[in-house]
């Protein structure tokens, strides 16, 4: 089968490389409208601080920009395409499109990314609760003709759904699936993603990443092992895409680097899952899980505001807001974990990514 777009193999060596792909937030005014300068500031601020690709169009960009009265998906995805182009980073950065929605929907995004020059689909399965195993799998298939797939596991509680094994199994056979992001928060469901992958014959063309903001370190450090038809197969999560990374980029940056050069020697120190642990309360601020994750778009917003990138923590949902007490959490992690924050990186380049492009 001939694909309409495929990775290059710089782009795949990349992806099983492991790269930080921050989800991309929406810039709004206080009229909740579109702030161009700002949205193409926060694009120019994942590229330097070294990110391997941007997600655009996904749950932290916020899943009303398709509803006709504000009609942002094509608009959004643009800018973002536009300003990875102006900068032109020396590095393989991959610029991946959201895509949701029924199978016809679905596609029309996909022909819109493809066509703005994005390079693969995250392709969600919420809203699909009434849909069979069966009928997801070919949808997949469908939107895997057009562009490269990222499947998405996301969890139930923000509107994901439970998959078998099996369903993993068959959709790692998918031809033109690339990778795999796990965001169940759960671990034995992201156990069933790894095993399928690892019994599937396309294990080697698919990467791993992981979208649980709860376990981000251990699940990049952890080697996961099956035997497989008489065969020992390991597998790891090699990389994150994360809308906990669309805030203090640089230092997820240097993380995963500091991670990748841990993550191969048979003993790693302790300390790692004390940061494991740090990390996880600093998404427990940003994300609300106390508020079964209301304030989660909202207190992203709420960072990048503090660091100048943002005028303030506006959605276009005006009920989306931060939950009572989320601002204080947010002050107490930033005062708790000064090391984890960005906040001289920006001040440094913030004058340079709010300017027009010009000057």
């Amino acid at each position: 089968m001939t694909f309409r777009k495929t990775l290059t193999s710089e782009q795949s060596q990349a992806l099983h490389d492991g790269l930080v792909i921050p989800a991309h937030p929406l810039a709004l005014d206080a009229d909740r409208k579109l702030d161009e300068r700002r949205q193409r500031a926060l694009t120019r601020y994942y590229i330097a601080s070294g990110a391997g690709g941007v997600a655009v169009g996904v749950h932290s960009t916020q899943f009303e920009i398709r509803e006709p009265q504000h009609n942002l998906y094509e608009p959004v995805l643009r800018m973002a395409a536009q300003e990875v182009d102006r900068a032109k980073p020396d590095r393989p950065f991959l610029k991946v499109a959201g895509l949701c929605g029924p199978t016809e929907q679905a596609m029309r995004e996909a022909r819109i990314a493809a066509e703005l020059g994005y390079d693969a689909g995250l392709l969600s399965m919420g809203g699909l609760a009434d849909w069979s195993e069966e009928e997801i799998l070919e949808r997949t298939r469908r939107i895997a003709e057009t562009m490269p797939v990222i499947g998405f596991y996301l969890q139930p509680s923000v509107g994901g759904r439970i998959f078998t094994y099996e369903f993993w199994r068959a959709f790692a056979d998918i031809p033109n699936v690339v990778a795999i992001k796990m965001a169940p928060f759960n671990r034995y469901q992201t156990l069933d993603v790894v095993r399928a992958v690892c019994h599937s014959g396309r294990r080697d063309e698919i990467a791993l990443y992981t979208g649980n903001d709860d376990n981000i370190i251990i699940d990049l450090l952890t080697t996961y092992r099956f035997e497989v038809d008489g065969t020992t197969v390991e597998k790891s999560i090699v990389g994150g895409l994360l809308g906990h990374w669309a805030v203090w980029t640089e230092k997820a940056v240097r993380l995963l680097e500091e991670m990748k050069k841990v993550r191969g020697r048979n003993e790693i120190s302790k300390e790692w899952l004390t940061r494991n642990v740090q990390v996880t309360d600093c998404n427990a601020a940003f994300f609300d899980p106390a508020h079964r994750f209301a304030g989660c778009i909202p207190g992203i917003h709420e960072v990048l505001h503090r660091q100048g990138l943002l005028e303030g923590t506006w959605c276009l949902n005006p009920e989306e807001t931060m939950s009572p007490g989320q601002a204080e959490e947010i002050s107490r992690v930033y005062a708790q974990y000064p090391d984890l924050n960005d906040d001289d990186f920006v001040a440094r380049h913030l004058g340079d990514w709010l300017a027009e492009p010009d000057q």
